[in-house]
């Protein structure tokens, strides 16, 4: 199994996101030796924002761009070789603003592509990117999984609704949440993380038994 594991918290070694989605991914490898990782560190190195030569660029033949769409639609097509190729794909990103970091959008702008990750056809959009499973690791500082502060929750829903766009609909939430609300809070937030991670590890480890 590929995992691809995308970070995007600007807390850096602080990041609760960071953390447990780096735990689940070194877990995952832990559990079948065959598995395989690959990082993508969005703090570390950050993708442009698009552009005019990106926009242009990817509606333009390859031999016809210029030196500086080259450049620009490269990125996004390693971005998407990483997609493509993995079967587990974890993003981390943490609660800012009530939506997710701006260097993850950043990233679902340069594997949103027509013709690459969704096509349109007579019967409408079609997502491309299919048969993986996905985990959203959401830090917050408040509790948006249930409550009033539900309706302020526009990272899970937007996160769903773009992947499901591409195809990938086997999405899984695992919330690190509340915490803004003391140690005893981020301690409680943090062990139910990784109690869920576990549990993931665990059935996978199962399933690599099996085969």
């Amino acid at each position: 199994m590929s995992i691809l594991l995308v970070t995007s918290s600007p807390r850096g070694a602080a990041s609760h996101s960071t953390r447990i989605a780096t735990e689940f991914a070194e877990k995952l490898v832990a559990a079948n030796p065959s598995n395989t990782l690959v990082v993508r560190d969005l703090v570390a190195n950050p993708l442009p924002h698009i552009d005019a030569d990106y926009t242009a660029g990817i509606y333009t033949p390859a031999e016809s761009r210029t030196a500086r769409q080259a450049e620009v639609v490269g990125v996004s097509d390693v971005a998407l070789d990483e997609l493509f190729a993995a079967d587990t794909v974890i993003l981390a990103t943490g609660f800012i603003n009530f939506n997710i970091s701006s260097t993850l959008k950043s990233w679902v702008d340069h594997i949103a592509r027509s013709g690459k990750s969704f096509a349109y056809g007579e019967n409408g959009p079609k997502g491309l990117v299919t048969g993986k499973k996905v985990y959203i690791v959401l830090a917050s500082g408040g509790v948006y999984s249930e409550g009033a502060a539900v309706q302020f929750d526009h990272a899970v829903p937007y996160l769903r609704s773009v992947l499901g766009f591409l195809g990938m609909t086997d999405v899984e939430v695992i919330r690190v949440e509340g915490v803004a609300m003391g140690p005893d809070a981020v301690a409680a937030a943090l062990a139910k993380a990784t109690a869920k991670v576990d549990a993931v590890v665990a059935a996978s480890r199962t399933i690599a038994a099996a085969a």
